[in-house]
């Protein structure tokens, strides 16, 4: 926030003493939601290894700096926390006017808040405030950031905006062979990456002309606290694919959802 910045010496970084922003000629700004925790912290630390300078979104301030000073401990100065709860569009709006006092562009948003909810999760009974609850965050909170957002990704040379998915959101793979049983716990959730990445189209579409690249993500089955750590991947592995697209450059892919594999079939 506001304040809080630390002052870095690092030479890809200019500050203007005047207005103390970030010179996105010589260093991207990426924004990653979520990120305090699990894959997003993962990301965050990879993006500022890679020479980003890295804003660290969080509901909690507290954690967010706790996480980034983590990372800095690591020798990655180019990093700080910035308080939005995607789910709140005061705390959203908040969180731009802020972001805009430190930089006069983002290159690079990654929409990686996101819930599991309860399980399981029978579509035919499951309690609507659940419904109601992830889609808010995994849904509705991509789409109102990225709205608010878009004001100062528009001053990018080459924004990016990567939509943090799931396998689960593949209809392709929901009703294919092989699809897995377990996957009847996560109704909802898989329900609310489908509407993501039916966003991520609609945007990338919306945007297909222009400098923009916009896809989805899945990280695959990474052991985070959504699925009480059960998953095989960890979270730096998890990360790698989100950051590998998120790092694309302007010849890149636009409107696909990937994995580390390759494409995922919508």
């Amino acid at each position: 926030m506001p304040g809080n910045s630390p002052k870095l010496t690092t030479r890809k970084l200019n500050c203007n003493a005047s207005n103390n922003l970030v010179n996105s000629n010589e260093m991207k700004n990426v924004l990653v939601t979520g990120a305090n925790k699990g894959i997003g912290f993962e990301v965050a630390r990879q993006m500022a290894e890679l020479g980003y300078y890295v804003f660290l979104g969080c509901r909690d301030l507290q954690k967010g700096q706790e996480a980034a000073q983590k990372i800095k401990e690591l020798g990655t100065l180019h990093i700080e926390a910035l308080q939005i709860d995607v789910s709140d569009l005061d705390s959203v709006r908040q969180a731009v006017a802020g972001l805009a006092t430190k930089v006069e562009a983002l290159d690079i948003l990654i929409n990686n808040a996101g819930t599991a909810g309860t399980q399981p999760q029978n579509i035919s009974e499951c309690d609507m405030s659940v419904v109601r609850e992830l889609f808010d965050t995994n849904f509705f909170g991509a789409i109102q950031t990225t709205q608010a957002m878009m004001p100062l990704l528009k001053k990018s040379s080459q924004p990016v905006i990567i939509n943090v998915s799931s396998e689960l959101g593949s209809l392709a793979m929901q009703t294919g062979e092989g699809r897995n049983p377990n996957w009847d716990l996560y109704h909802v959730y898989g329900s609310t990456k489908t509407a993501l990445n039916a966003f991520t189209i609609a945007l990338a579409h919306e945007f297909r002309d222009t400098k923009f690249r916009i896809n989805s993500v899945t990280p695959g089955y990474t052991a985070t606290d959504l699925n009480g750590f059960a998953g095989f991947k960890t979270a730096a592995q998890g990360a790698k694919p989100i950051v590998k697209l998120a790092t694309i450059d302007a010849d890149g892919p636009t409107g696909k959802f990937f994995r580390e594999e390759g494409e995922v079939p919508w």
